[in-house]
């Protein structure tokens, strides 16, 4: 598709030097001799990139820019200034310029360019196509629940737009606090912006300080170069720190100072660093113990939850479980171009009975499991492998019949999985969406027994 270029230019021969070179290039060009006439003809035209002259009688070209900015943010501009006019070049620059060209025009740069800004413009496009698929999965109407807790959850999504307040997701594991703190990403005005997600427990407390704050040459053995740290890549959209609970009180010491002064210091750095990062941690640790016995600091709770999201366990919205289920069957589906559209009304009883101590996460990884080893595009009770949980008559594990307690049944959940996994570690490890560390720590707090070591 041929690219349409629009110069403005009060300068007769100018325009026509333009107009001629380009045109042998096989751009489609257009001309107009006034910021004015440009601004009535460009609706017609729909240039892809408008260059045009600063100073110009009547309205200018910094004045054009900042009407194109408002009313056609997708064209690209090109300022032309003069030597002594450098200062208007660099007001364009900060008014969204692409570039600026300097008299005498010099049509080879000029070429240059034009090359590197169409290029530049093709990445946004891909960008922007990946960022409009990647937003929609978090747009609020894609957040699935009837339950009053979950429609609350959306209220506070909508009120976070608007303002950079840090927040505290609460919830247990799998109950899909990335899924929240990414809604509130998406739904905000720096949606444009990076959204960074950390786990802070599969890295060591040196690695993790790294990872977050970058690193300058030479700080630590291996440290061959300068490494911009997550804060620093997030710009000014967010950050997004999972399992803050289990941090050491040196981290969040540091992590405090970036919360009350905005700045943070590369290891190994002198100078501090600013950041406009908004930071969202996420715990299903029971955070106000450790708070008690002093293994997390109270001002960084304090800090951090100046906002507060609770994620409601599975158990406890089971009358979203069908919908879930339903929504994401659909994904899976898609995902894995399996023909598996719809769930057995026996199968769906027994995803509402089942207590999912995994939550979301076991959820989807159950369905993901059936949809693979359906014969069909039903998923039938016997695709669930959901064990005893689903035969007629058989005890659930309803926490609110039997008493069972929160840590029981994650360490049934872990030992189901470690079971699955014959073992295997690792395995078990990535099912679960742990790190390793994290899952030898669980083993050992509950007594629990493995065969396989890797």
């Amino acid at each position: 598709m041929t690219q349409r270029i629009m110069i403005v230019d009060d300068d007769t021969s100018i325009r026509d030097t333009f107009e001629h070179h380009l045109s042998r290039s096989g751009y489609e060009v257009s001309t107009a001799s006034s910021a004015e006439e440009a601004l009535q003809s460009v609706a017609g035209i729909d240039p892809a990139l408008v260059i045009t002259d600063v100073r110009m009688p009547g309205m200018d070209g910094l004045e054009l820019l900042g009407h194109l900015r408002s009313k056609a943010p997708d064209i690209d501009v090109i300022v032309i200034t003069a030597h002594e006019d450098m200062r208007g070049a660099m007001e364009a620059m900060k008014a969204g310029a692409q570039d600026y060209l300097v008299k005498p025009l010099d049509l080879d740069q000029l070429d240059l360019l034009l090359e590197r800004c169409f290029k530049n413009r093709r990445l946004r496009r891909r960008v922007q196509q990946l960022d409009d698929v990647e937003a929609d999965a978090y747009a609020l109407d894609q957040l699935v629940g009837r339950d009053s807790r979950m429609i609350e959850i959306s209220k506070l999504i909508g009120s976070l737009a608007d303002n950079r307040a840090p927040v505290l997701v609460r919830g247990e594991t799998g109950t899909g606090k990335e899924l929240i703190a990414r809604a509130i990403h998406f739904n905000s005005v720096t949606s444009e912006e990076p959204f960074v997600a950390v786990n802070c427990t599969a890295l060591t407390e040196t690695l993790l300080e790294s990872e977050l704050f970058g690193h300058v040459r030479g700080a630590f053995t291996g440290a061959v170069s300068d490494h911009r740290g997550r804060f620093e890549l997030a710009g000014a959209g967010t950050i997004f720190l999972d399992e803050i609970g289990d941090t050491s009180p040196q981290f969040q010491a540091k992590l405090l100072r970036v919360l009350q002064d905005h700045e943070f210091h590369p290891v190994g750095g002198e100078r501090p660093r600013h950041t406009d990062a908004r930071v969202i941690a996420a715990t299903n640790a029971p955070i106000e113990e450790r708070v008690a016995d002093g293994s997390f600091r109270e001002d960084l709770y304090f800090r951090l939850r100046v906002v507060e999201v609770s994620v409601p366990p599975l158990r406890d919205r089971r009358g979203d479980i069908p919908l879930l289920a339903e929504r994401l069957l659909a994904r899976i589906a898609r995902d894995l171009h399996r023909d598996v559209r719809l769930i057995a009304e026996d199968a769906l009883q027994a995803l509402a009975s089942y207590d999912w101590p995994g939550n979301v996460r076991e959820l989807e990884n159950t369905l993901t499991r059936a949809a693979v080893t359906s014969r069909g595009p039903v998923i039938t009770l016997e695709d669930l492998s959901l064990g005893e949980a689903v035969l007629p008559g058989a005890p659930t594990f309803r926490s609110d019949s039997d008493g069972q307690s929160l840590g029981s049944m994650e360490r049934e959940h872990v030992r189901r999985i470690l079971e699955q996994m014959g073992g295997n570690k690792r395995q078990a490890a990535r099912v679960l969406e742990i790190s390793r560390p994290r899952l030898d720590r669980l083993i050992v707090k509950y007594g629990l027994s493995t065969s396989n070591p890797e």
